[in-house]
């Protein structure tokens, strides 16, 4: 049975869209499983949209717990890390609700650690079922948005893949257990031993102009 999202949560989240499309489209850095976030994901495609798009954003993230109300504030949510980690039952619920009533969330291990990107796949599949995440093909739309993006390389070499959840018609969640944290736009952070994606700034331009527009 779908969980319906509270009336007043509904009207949160339709007024935060409405901000989105007539101001700035503000993204959240998810808190989860206690006090784990994200301090390595570059927002340097959050500019890139704003400079190549008609969308406009704000520059920086904002912290948002993954249980909590505020969460519906927001279109557009990350989420990545290291080590294992196991969600809460109010964050799976809350993410669900979130998720099929329009937020969209860009997920992506710190440094394409195999730990994280196991728990996450896991989570999902207690969220959505076994087989909810699916590949998504180099002919979906979300190539096409900002950049016409034929490939991912990897910068240990070979080439990524992405993989999504699709509700309703259209996508809610990408993933990809290779890094779209684009370490090399953030300061302090390295990824030394990860097999970032080359081009992560275009796809994640990408991805957040595929969120807000269909």
């Amino acid at each position: 049975m779908k969980t319906k999202l509270p009336s007043y949560l509904c009207a949160i989240f339709l007024c935060s869209i409405a901000v989105a499309k007539e101001g700035a489209v503000q993204c959240g850095n998810l808190i989860y499983a206690g006090t784990k976030t994200s301090r390595c994901f570059s927002d340097e495609f959050l500019t890139t949209v704003q400079q190549k798009t008609s969308i406009s954003t704000e520059r920086r993230f904002k912290q948002v717990k993954l249980s909590s109300d505020e969460l519906f504030k927001f279109p557009f949510v990350i989420m990545t890390g290291e080590q294992d980690y196991s969600l809460t039952k109010d964050e799976r619920e809350n993410l669900k609700k979130y998720l099929e009533n329009g937020g969209f969330l860009l997920a992506s291990p710190g440094c394409s650690n195999t730990a994280w990107a196991t728990a996450f796949e896991r989570e999902i599949k207690r969220i959505f079922g076994k087989s909810a995440l699916k590949e998504i093909g180099f002919d979906h739309a979300l190539f096409k948005t900002v950049f016409n993006v034929k490939e991912m390389g990897l910068s240990h070499g070979g080439s990524a893949t992405l993989k999504g959840v699709t509700h309703n018609g259209k996508l809610v969640v990408v993933y990809s257990s290779d890094g779209l944290n684009d370490t090399s736009n953030t300061e302090g952070c390295c990824c030394c031993g990860g097999n970032e994606i080359n081009n992560s700034v275009r796809v994640n331009a990408n991805i957040l102009a595929y969120a807000i527009l269909h």
